[in-house]
């Protein structure tokens, strides 16, 4: 599907790190973008440099996601694009001991659930959403192209370490929809796809001490450093321009393989 000037499209967690970039590389083919986000002042910062706009959207309110895409389409028209990054990590063990006390504790089981509740029916609420308003389009290509849904895992989806059993949980849900919701919407002409990131320049890992990063950088086979959120939005173009590339999960890695720890 050709991105043009004037197609509508949506970017959640768009106001930052991988959905920035996405945002940006959408833009930058004359695509009219809105930005679905918690952070306001980012969201707005993005949204006028984007001439887009800004929707203030929790993924995990039915209300704020109607709302966000209400907002959307009265402002750009239905869209053909959905990129989905918003997300959130934590790192928590199953069960534990106290190395000084040798109290027991478990994963709590709200923090789990949040987790979950974020980036897996947070992603598919917005998938769900999102397709049945292109279902609503004329096709713009001759075998029936109505539109694109590109999805954000992790390589956790299949590497997971010690502490991201949430993290995992929810990304590998992703992975295992994407095909299914594929064929979902198959006759519909809505290609479905998932990107599984490495270790990338996020405004988090960046935070990190510099010998923590230098020491990501050599965990990569090749090429030896963090991943550009550039290049995860070069692969989110492809999957939404190459009308073939349909209900594949593709890790974006440098060839990393996560160790336990």
């Amino acid at each position: 599907m050709e991105v043009s000037s004037n197609t509508p499209a949506i970017v959640t967690g768009g106001a930052s790190g991988l959905g920035a970039a996405t945002a940006r590389a959408i833009a930058a083919k004359g695509a009219k973008v809105a930005i679905f986000d918690m952070n306001e002042e980012k969201g707005n910062a993005m949204a006028e440099e984007l001439g887009g706009v800004f929707c203030k959207v929790n993924v995990t309110s039915e209300e704020e996601v109607d709302a966000g895409f209400a907002k959307a389409r009265e402002a750009h028209g239905q869209e053909r694009i959905l990129v989905n990054c918003a997300g959130i990590g934590n790192a928590i063990k199953t069960a534990s001991r106290d190395k000084q006390t040798g109290d027991i504790k478990h994963f709590p089981i709200s923090a789990f659930e949040f987790v979950v509740q974020v980036n897996l029916i947070g992603t598919f609420r917005c998938i769900a959403k999102s397709a049945a308003g292109m279902m609503s389009l004329d096709p713009i290509t001759e075998d029936g192209n109505r539109g694109a849904i590109v999805n954000t895992a992790s390589v956790a989806a299949e590497d997971g370490q010690i502490g991201q059993a949430a993290y995992s949980a929810s990304k590998g849900g992703v992975v295992g929809m994407t095909l299914p919701i594929a064929r979902d919407l198959m006759n519909e002409g809505i290609r479905v796809n998932t990107i599984l990131p490495g270790i990338f320049q996020t405004p988090l890992l960046m935070g990190l001490p510099e010998k923590a990063i230098e020491a990501l950088n050599a965990s990569v086979p090749f090429p030896k450093r963090l991943g550009n959120p550039e290049e995860y939005a070069k692969l989110a173009m492809t999957m939404i321009e190459c009308g073939y590339f349909n209900g594949e999960d593709v890790r974006l890695d440098g060839a990393i393989r996560m160790a336990p720890r």
